[in-house]
C-alpha cells in the first residue's frame, strides 16, 4: 500500500536503520522507532527523543586555534526517554528474541500519522499472546507523544505486568569514526527534578552549559476487568507497574507532554500540567482522529501522484511525510539536517535547508515556508557579528551550521569558507516573494536581509580589469576548497545584489518613508546601493571558450581528473578515506556545484553552456553527498537526457528507504527527500518560479503512465496532471492565471480544465 511503510526485519543492522524510518515527528518534537521493550545484550540502539533547537553548548577543542575559530558549538540533545514499556507473561519478560514469534509486522501509516507494531508471540513457558503497539506524535497538541498497547491472551494466562518507565538518564550517541555524526559530549543533560504528583509523573533536565531546561509530564491508565497498580522513583526516573489479573484483554495507554524553556517560558512543568489536563481524558482513536484531520489538509495539497510506479510512489509520499515530521514551525527552529530522526550533524541547520527543502513548502504550504525565513532573520545579528569578526566592516555572513545563529563548524575549508549560504538565503527570501507577492513581508524582513547579505559581497568581492571578483571561498562541492571565483558563489551573488537594488528603488517607489527609517537604521546610503549596483552588472562568470562551459572556479580546470573509474567501491565515500588535500588538487566532485547554479539561475546561460557544462561536469561527480543526484535529475531533464533523469531520480528516491549511503541510521537526509519533490516537479514538470511569472515544461518518464501534484501561487492553487498525451492545468482556486508552457503563454482560467 503507497500510504503505508512495513517492515519485518529484526536483525540488528535493519533495526538501526528502521528507527530512523519510523520514527514520529512534528517539527518541535520528534521520538525515534525505538523498541518500546529495547533489544536484548549485544544490539545496538539509537535510542532517541529530540526536540529541535533544544541544545547545549560544548567547547570546540584544537591542536591550533586561530584568530576567528568558534569556540563552542551547539548540539541538538537527546532528552528524556519516556517510550520505555516491558510487559511481563507470567513473569517472563515479552522480547521478540525470546521464545516464538508467530507472526510480526510494522507498519508506518502516512495517511493518519501513526506507527504501530503487531505482534503474535509465544512466550518460552508456551503463554501465547498477540500485542498491538500504537504511537503518535501530535500534529495538533505539539508536545504530546502517546503510546498505546493492547495485549490479548490466546491461551489462558493468570498474570501480565506493564512496567512503564520515565528516565532522565540519557545519553547523546557518539561515533568517532564518522565526521558526520559527533564524536563526543554524550552526556549534556541533568537531573534537576523527579517527583510524582498523584499519578502524574514529573522529571525535568537542564543543560550543562546553556541552562535550558525540559521537562516531561508523563500520564498513564489501564483499562482491564482487574489490575493493581505502583509505582516508585529513583535520583533519574519514575516507574509505573501495572498488575493485570484474569484472562481479558489488557488496554494501557500514556500521555507524555514534553515541554522547554524556549517556548514554554520560565516554568517548563506547570505549562506541561496544563497541556497534559487538555490531552490526557482523549483515548488513543481521538487523537488520530485529530491527526488524520491534520493530514488530511496537508496531503490535498502536498501529495503527488504517481501512475505506473508503486515503489517511487511510496517513496515520494515516505519523503515527504518525514520532511512534515521534521520541519519547525515556530520561530524558534528550522530543519536539521536529519530532521528530528536522528543526531547526524548533531541537529544543525545547514543551506540544505534554502536550496532543497524550503521549496517543497514554499509551492505547497508557504506558511511554514515564511517561518523558516523568519528563523533565519531572528539570527540576523549573529551573522552580521560573524562578519565583522572575519573582517568585513559591514554584511552578513550567515554560519555555515548552526541552531541558534553562530557558526559550529570547526573546519572552516569547507565549512565557514562557503560564503555562498548568505546568497542561498538571499535566493530564498527572493522566491518567497515572487511566489506570493506579500509586500508586509518585503518590508519588515526581505529588504534587510537582502541589503546586508549584498552588502558582504560588497566587502568580500573587488573589482579588476572592471569585473567583480570574489576570492578565497568554498562552493557547494566539498571536494573542491578555497578557490577564487566560484562559478556558483558569483551568480548568487551577483543574483543577491541586483535584488537588493531592485528591492531598494522598490521601496523608494512605494513607501518612502519605510525606506527612509530603514536607511537610517542600517546606515544605508545610495551611493552604496549604487556599488551594488556595479558589482553585480560586472560580477565575473568564469567561461571557458575552448570547452564551452562555466568553470567551476579559477583553478580547477588546470588540476587533473580523478580516475573515478578504477577507483575501488570500498574507497568511496571519497572524504572517508582521502585526505582532504588530496581531494583538492584534482578535478572530482562531491556533488552539484555549477550544475545547481544552473537549475537555480537557468537564465544566466544559454543552452548549450548548460548542456557542455552538465556533460562535463557530470563524469567527474562521485554522488557522495545525498545532496547530488537530484540536482543531476532534474538538469538531465531539462537538457532532455529522460534516461539520465530517470536513473538519478530513481537513485535519490529510495536514498533512506534503501540505505543507499548507509548512514540512515544516523537520520534521514531531509535535503535529498526535498530534492525528490524537486525531481518531479522542478525536474520532470519543468516547474521554474520567475520573475516573470510560473513557468512549466512537462515530461514523462518513459516507465511512468502519469503523474500529478498541486502548487500554491500568489493566492492561487494548480493542479498539473502528466500523462502520455497530454499536460492538463486546472486552476482549482483563486484569480485567472497566465502561465508559460513550453515556452508559450497559457492563460488559465479559475476552475476550469485547460489541456495541452
Amino acid at each position: 500500500m503507497s500510504w503505508k511503510l512495513t517492515k519485518y526485519e529484526l536483525d540488528n543492522a535493519s533495526l538501526l536503520v528502521n528507527e530512523s524510518l519510523l520514527s514520529l515527528g512534528n517539527g518541535y518534537l520528534g521520538v525515534r522507532g525505538n523498541f518500546e521493550e529495547g533489544y536484548p545484550e549485544g544490539y545496538k540502539s539509537i535510542r532517541g527523543t529530540y526536540i529541535n533547537a533544544f541544545h547545549d553548548e560544548t567547547e570546540i577543542t584544537y591542536g591550533e586555534k586561530l584568530y576567528g575559530f568558534p569556540e563552542t558549538q551547539q548540539k541538538v540533545l537527546n532528552i528524556v526517554d519516556a517510550q520505555t514499556v516491558k510487559i511481563y507473561v507470567e513473569g517472563e519478560l515479552f522480547s521478540l528474541f525470546e521464545g516464538e514469534v508467530l507472526s510480526f509486522e510494522r507498519n508506518l501509516h502516512l495517511d493518519e500519522g501513526f506507527s504501530e507494531r503487531i505482534v503474535h508471540w509465544v512466550s518460552p513457558n508456551g503463554k501465547e499472546v498477540k500485542i498491538h503497539f500504537r504511537r503518535l506524535v501530535s500534529f495538533v497538541t505539539k508536545e504530546l507523544f502517546a503510546i498505546d498497547i493492547v495485549v490479548e491472551p490466546i491461551t489462558p494466562v493468570d498474570r501480565v505486568e506493564i512496567v512503564s518507565t520515565v528516565n532522565g538518564d540519557v545519553t547523546n550517541f557518539v561515533d568517532k569514526d564518522d565526521p558526520r555524526v559527533a564524536s563526543g559530549h554524550a552526556k549534556r543533560l541533568h537531573i534537576t527534578e523527579v517527583r510524582q504528583d498523584g499519578e502524574v509523573g514529573i522529571i525535568k533536565a537542564t543543560t550543562y552549559q546553556t541552562k535550558l531546561e525540559t521537562a516531561c509530564i508523563s500520564s498513564s491508565r489501564m483499562t482491564a476487568e482487574k489490575h493493581e497498580y505502583s509505582s516508585s522513583q529513583t535520583d533519574y526516573s519514575i516507574e509505573e507497574t501495572y498488575t493485570c489479573y484474569g484472562n481479558e484483554p489488557m488496554h494501557f495507554f500514556i500521555c507524555n507532554i514534553f515541554t522547554d524553556t524556549l517556548r514554554h517560558g520560565k516554568h517548563p512543568i506547570d505549562e506541561g500540567i496544563i497541556l497534559l489536563r487538555q490531552v490526557q481524558d482523549k483515548d488513543f482513536d481521538e487523537l488520530l482522529a485529530e491527526q488524520k484531520a491534520y493530514l488530511d489538509k496537508f496531503w490535498a495539497i502536498s501529495d503527488i501522484v504517481i501512475d505506473g510506479d508503486q515503489l517511487v510512489q511510496e517513496s515520494i509520499r515516505f519523503n515527504l511525510y518525514q520532511l512534515l515530521q521534521s520541519v519547525g514551525k515556530d520561530p524558534a527552529s528550522n530543519i536539521a539536517a536529519k530532521g528530528l530522526s536522528g543526531e547526524g550533524y548533531e541537529g544543525h541547520y545547514f543551506w540544505d535547508t534554502e536550496i532543497y527543502i524550503f521549496p517543497v513548502f514554499l509551492m505547497t504550504n508557504p506558511e511554514i515556508a515564511k517561518n523558516l525565513l523568519l528563523h533565519r532573520y531572528s539570527i540576523l545579528e549573529h551573522a552580521k557579528e560573524r562578519a565583522k569578526e572575519l573582517g568585513h566592516e559591514k554584511g552578513a555572513l550567515f554560519p555555515w551550521r548552526t541552531i541558534t545563529g553562530t557558526e559550529s563548524s570547526a573546519y572552516f575549508p569547507a565549512g565557514t569558507a562557503q560564503y555562498h549560504i548568505s546568497a542561498d538565503i538571499a535566493y530564498s527570501y527572493i522566491q518567497y516573494y515572487l511566489a506570493t507577492r506579500e509586500e508586509d513581508f518585503m518590508k519588515r524582513y526581505m529588504a534587510e536581509v537582502l541589503f546586508e547579505t549584498a552588502r558582504l559581497w560588497a566587502d568580500t568581492g573587488h573589482l579588476q580589469n572592471g569585473l567583480f571578483r570574489i576570492d578565497d571561498v568554498t562552493g557547494p562541492d566539498e571536494y573542491t576548497c578555497i578557490v577564487n571565483n566560484n562559478y556558483y558563489t558569483n551568480v548568487l551573488a551577483k543574483h543577491n545584489l541586483l535584488w537588493a537594488v531592485k528591492i531598494y528603488y522598490l521601496l523608494q517607489e512605494e513607501d518612502e518613508d519605510h525606506l527612509k527609517q530603514l536607511s537610517s537604521r542600517l546606515e544605508l546610503t545610495e551611493t552604496e546601493v549604487n556599488n551594488w549596483q556595479i558589482a553585480g552588472d560586472n560580477m565575473y562568470l568564469p567561461y571557458d571558450e575552448t570547452l564551452g562551459i562555466n568553470a567551476q572556479d579559477d583553478s580547477f580546470l588546470q588540476k587533473g581528473k580523478w580516475d573515478l573509474k578504477n577507483t575501488p567501491r570500498e574507497k568511496f565515500p571519497l572524504l572517508l578515506n582521502y585526505h582532504p588535500l588530496t581531494l583538492y588538487r584534482y578535478q572530482v566532485l562531491k556533488q552539484a556545484d555549477t550544475v545547481l547554479a544552473h537549475f537555480l539561475l537557468e537564465d544566466e546561460q544559454d543552452f548549450d553552456t548548460i548542456k557542455n557544462s552538465y556533460d562535463y561536469y557530470e563524469a567527474i561527480t562521485t554522488h557522495d553527498s545525498s545532496l547530488s543526484s537530484c540536482v543531476h535529475s532534474i538538469m538531465a531533464s531539462k537538457l532532455g537526457y529522460s534516461e539520465k533523469a530517470s536513473s538519478y531520480f530513481n537513485e535519490t528516491v529510495r536514498l533512506d528507504l534503501d540505505n543507499t549511503h548507509k548512514n540512515t541510521k544516523d537520520g534521514l537526509h531531509m535535503a535529498n527527500m526535498g530534492g525528490t519533490w524537486l525531481g518531479i516537479v522542478s525536474g520532470f514538470g519543468g516547474l521554474r518560479l520567475k520573475e516573470s511569472g510560473l513557468a512549466l515544461s512537462p515530461v514523462l518518464p518513459a516507465e511512468w503512465n502519469s503523474y500529478e501534484f498541486h502548487v500554491r501561487y500568489q493566492g492561487r492553487m494548480l493542479k498539473v496532471h502528466k500523462n502520455r498525451e497530454s499536460t492538463v492545468y486546472t486552476l482549482l482556486s483563486g484569480a485567472d492565471l497566465e502561465i508559460t508552457h513550453e515556452g508559450e503563454p497559457l492563460f488559465l482560467e479559475s476552475g476550469k480544465e485547460i489541456v495541452v
